[in-house]
């Protein structure tokens, strides 16, 4: 297939875009190179003849339209979008903006030139979105998120990519544009843009700084080893039924303490410290607001339908995760003076 991947300079969308390639895909990788995103990410596959680059923002109608005849794609793989939390509650209305109306002007390109095309039915629109939009999970581990769940959000990132989840579907009913969407869990792994979590642990921990850990660090997440997901992604855009929703999980619930704790230990091992540990490190901040207690998703769907399920558990994944952020020092260093980057984001409301 010619995969036309949104956001491919990104964290998860360059997972994709190296992946596809791998598996024969040609990949045109649309990106507006805005804060998060970095073309070393796919410095891999630069040279690769099924590869091509073009700069655009999906809020660029006309630029989109470009873009869809100049390279005919055969499906999109919608990842582009504004994704940390923190900045959505100091910034709400770039969000707003990228993922509710850059997703609209995506869907009404497509929609043009699948129209356009004679609505070939081989056509996929692939809209990768959050478990965010479901809100937050009581502590109960029989509960779960399902591709029933009722939306929730709570934050100005969750609300709109759940806005955006639902202009998806609304193309689909009211137009037969053949969409499908997915749901993920928390992602980590090589090239995680420096001001989530891990690598904010990894980093600050090698420079003998804090690590920060909001409220009393009680919050659950289902940890999603990055390579496993952008490969359930393309299963769900070659097999996946169209107007279906699947959920990926990890199935890897861990506090953000023991989350942190972990690194530790892993970094003890690689890196140890003259004296101490890392976890000596640990410094508990005021929490973020509305900050949700528990996300976990069930993926029996993605497992029975298309025979996917998570290869890498957490401890393995964290371990590789801590392996590539040593090995990759002049990756990380040239991105920490990106705006944002180590400070505390989030705390305006």
């Amino acid at each position: 297939m010619k995969l036309l991947v949104t956001g491919g300079a990104g964290f998860i969308g360059s997972a994709v875009v190296r992946r596809a390639i791998a598996q024969g895909h040609e990949v045109v990788n649309l990106d507006a190179l805005t804060y998060a995103a970095c073309l070393d990410n796919v410095a891999s596959v630069v040279d690769h003849p099924g590869y091509a680059f073009e700069q655009a923002d999906i809020r660029d109608r006309a630029a989109l339209d470009r873009v869809f005849d100049a390279h005919r794609p055969d499906a999109v793989m919608h990842l582009a979008a504004e994704s940390h939390v923190d900045r959505s509650i100091d910034g709400p209305g770039t969000f707003i903006d990228t993922n509710v109306m850059g997703t609209f002007h995506l869907l009404e390109a497509a929609r043009a030139y699948w129209t356009g095309a004679g609505r070939p039915e081989a056509f996929r629109f692939h809209h990768i979105s959050t478990d965010e939009v479901y809100g937050s999970l009581p502590a109960d581990p029989r509960t779960r998120f399902t591709e029933d769940t009722a939306y929730d959000p709570r934050s100005p990132y969750s609300a709109s990519k759940a806005g955006s989840d639902h202009l998806v579907r609304a193309w689909h009913e009211t137009y037969g544009l053949p969409v499908v969407l997915t749901n993920c869990s928390n992602n980590y792994g090589p090239y995680h843009f420096p001001e989530k979590l891990i690598p904010v642990v990894i980093l600050n921990a090698l420079a003998g700084k804090p690590l920060p850990i909001y409220g009393d660090g009680s919050n659950v997440r289902d940890w999603l080893y990055v390579e496993d997901h952008a490969e359930a992604l393309l299963q769900v855009i070659t097999r996946g039924t169209v107007g279906r929703s699947y959920a990926i999980g990890g199935e890897n619930e861990r506090t953000n303490l023991q989350l942190v704790q972990t690194l530790c230990a892993i970094l003890d091992r690689k890196r140890p410290l003259p004296k101490g540990s890392y976890a000596d490190l640990i410094t508990f901040v005021t929490d973020r607001p509305g900050h949700d207690a528990r996300y976990a998703i069930d993926p029996a769907r993605i497992r029975d339908e298309l025979g996917w399920r998570p290869s890498v558990t957490v401890e393995e994944g964290l371990e590789r995760t801590v392996d590539w952020y040593l090995a990759h020092e002049p990756w990380w260093r040239a991105l920490q003076h990106r705006q944002g980057v180590g400070q505390r984001l989030g705390v305006t409301a």
